[in-house]
C-alpha cells in the first residue's frame, strides 16, 4: 500500500526487452541499501517489484498486461518519474489509501496557472469517470490529489507550486496521457451497486 506522497522523482536509465516482458533500470536520489530485492516501489502510480539494484539505482520487470493498461509502455530512456516506497505501519499518512494498481489511463485537457497553483483538467475513460466525485481523492501517476470538479468524463484538480515541482506533474501538457487510480472506496462502492 501506499500514500501518493512522491518522495523521489526517479529516471529511467536503462530499457530493456527480455524474453518474458520488459525490464527498466531506474535511477534514484534514495540509499539503495535500504531497499530489499522484493520489495514493493510505486512508479507512476504503478506497483513494481525490485528485481536488482546497484548504486543509486534499481531495476523491476514489468508484464505485457501492466504495459497494456498503464503509460510504463511509453517510458523511454531519460523519462523522469514519480518513485514512493511502500508504507509501513505507523508511517504518517499524508495523502490517502492508495493500491499502486492502475485504474485506466486518462488524458491532460488543458493546463493553466491560477495564482501560485496550476489547475489541470483531465479526461477519464468511460466507465471509470462515474467513479470520480468533487472534494474526493484520486492518484495521478503516483500522486495523490483531490477532485475539484467533474464535468462528464472530464475533472479538475488544483497542483501547489511544491507538487508542480517536486512531482512529474509540472511538466505535463495537454494531450499527454496519465495512470489513474480511483478511490478505493469508491470502487467497492462501485462494485457493490452493480452486484446490489
Amino acid at each position: 500500500m501506499f500514500t501518493g506522497i512522491v518522495t523521489d522523482v526517479g529516471r529511467v536509465r536503462r530499457v530493456e526487452e527480455t524474453e518474458r516482458d520488459r525490464r527498466y533500470e531506474v535511477e534514484t536520489a534514495w540509499d539503495v541499501s535500504g531497499v530489499d530485492l522484493g520489495a514493493s516501489i510505486s512508479h507512476a502510480g504503478c506497483c513494481l517489484t525490485v528485481v536488482e539494484k546497484g548504486q543509486g539505482w534499481f531495476a523491476v520487470e514489468v508484464s505485457n498486461e501492466t504495459l497494456s493498461k498503464t503509460t510504463l509502455g511509453d517510458w523511454a530512456e531519460g523519462d523522469r518519474v514519480n518513485l514512493e516506497r511502500a508504507a509501513r505501519l505507523g508511517d504518517e499518512m499524508g495523502g490517502h489509501v492508495v493500491s499502486g494498481h492502475v485504474d485506466g489511463v486518462g488524458t491532460v485537457v488543458s493546463v493553466t496557472p491560477e495564482g501560485g497553483s496550476h489547475r489541470l483538467t483531465f479526461e477519464a475513460p468511460a466507465p471509470l469517470h462515474r467513479m470520480i466525485a468533487p472534494k474526493g481523492s484520486i492518484t495521478i501517476d503516483g500522486v495523490s490529489l483531490t477532485v475539484n470538479e467533474v464535468d462528464g468524463t472530464r475533472f479538475g484538480v488544483n497542483l501547489i507550486p511544491h507538487t508542480w515541482d517536486h512531482t512529474t506533474l509540472g511538466g505535463l501538457k495537454p494531450g499527454d496521457r496519465v495512470n489513474l487510480e480511483i478511490d478505493m472506496l469508491a470502487r467497492y462502492l462501485a462494485r457493490w451497486q452493480e452486484t446490489a
